[in-house]
C-alpha cells in the first residue's frame, strides 16, 4: 500500500519529537501505512478531488484543493501537514495497536457510569460511532493539522470538532 512520508522522514520525525517506538511494534512501513489510512479517513471533509481520480490510491495529491479555503494548492503536492498527521498517527498507533480504528478498548461500546469501591463516575454517552460517519477523533494535534483543508462550503474556515 502507497503511505504518506517515508521511513527516513518517520524516523526524523519521532527523533524531533522525542518519541521513541515501544519494542515488539510494527514496522515503520506498516505504521505509516495505518496512519495514511486514518488521516485519509478525512478525505470527506477536504476541499478538491483526488487529481488522478478513482485510480489514485491515496487522497493527495487533489485538484482544486485549498488550505484555510482560500490559498490554492498545486496539483502534484501532498502538504507536509498530511505527511505530519500521517507520522504522529503512526506514533499513536505504535503506542496503543488498534487506537486507529477503535478497538484499543472495547469497541463499538462506551463506559456510562464506572464504580470502583467508593468512589463512582458518569460519563456523557454520545452513543457508537457510525460507519460513514467520519473518522474517529483521537487527537487534537492531528484535527489541528488536517483542518486547514476543510471549508464549510461558504468560503469560510469550518469550524470542526469530532465527538469522542
Amino acid at each position: 500500500m502507497a503511505s504518506y512520508g517515508t521511513d527516513e522522514g518517520f524516523t526524523t520525525w519521532l527523533a524531533e519529537q522525542g518519541y521513541t517506538l515501544p519494542d515488539g511494534a510494527p514496522t515503520s512501513a506498516v505504521l505509516r501505512a495505518r496512519g495514511t489510512a486514518y488521516v485519509d479517513g478525512y478525505e470527506a471533509y477536504w476541499t478538491g478531488t483526488r487529481t488522478d481520480g478513482v485510480a489514485q490510491e491515496l487522497a493527495w495529491p487533489r485538484t482544486a484543493a485549498t488550505m484555510n479555503c482560500t490559498v490554492a494548492i498545486a496539483d502534484d503536492v501532498i502538504p507536509p501537514a498530511v505527511v505530519t498527521a500521517t507520522y504522529r498517527a503512526a506514533w499513536l498507533e505504535a503506542q496503543t495497536p488498534g487506537v486507529l480504528i477503535g478497538s484499543a478498548g472495547n469497541a463499538g461500546s462506551r463506559v456510562r457510569r464506572q464504580k470502583v469501591e467508593s468512589i463512582e463516575r458518569e460519563f456523557f454517552d454520545d452513543g457508537k460511532a457510525e460507519v460513514g460517519s467520519g473518522p474517529s477523533f483521537i487527537d487534537s494535534q492531528i484535527d489541528g493539522l488536517l483542518s486547514a483543508f476543510i471549508c464549510d462550503g461558504k468560503d469560510g474556515p469550518f469550524l470542526w470538532t469530532l465527538g469522542n
